[in-house]
């Protein structure tokens, strides 16, 4: 599941469809949406304001993608932890590369 919380208080959640799912970073992205690692499924993925919520899977299906943070470049980084290697996801947001 991934939650909003309003500063008034109001509590929405969403959850990620992929059986598996283990979300363990998040992060606004350069495009306005907030952009999630899921260490438990070896994606990474994007969720609108709105609850939208798309996945992409990584180069090594077995990264365990842990942290993720938008660098100066406009692109997502993050964080292989199993596979001992960076990631990086750009504009369209399909491509990732190493």
């Amino acid at each position: 599941m991934i939650g909003r919380i309003t500063t008034a208080g109001a509590i929405t959640e969403y959850r990620v469809v992929t059986a598996g799912s283990h979300v363990v970073g998040i992060a606004l992205g350069p495009d306005g949406a907030l952009w999630f690692t899921d260490n438990g499924v070896g994606r990474i993925g994007r969720i609108t304001l709105t609850g939208a919520i798309t996945e992409y899977l990584i180069p090594t299906a077995s990264g365990g993608p842990f942290g993720i943070a938008a660098g100066p470049d406009g692109a997502l980084w993050f964080a292989e932890n199993s596979a001992n290697k960076i990631g990086r996801i750009s504009d369209p947001f399909v491509s990732a590369s190493l």
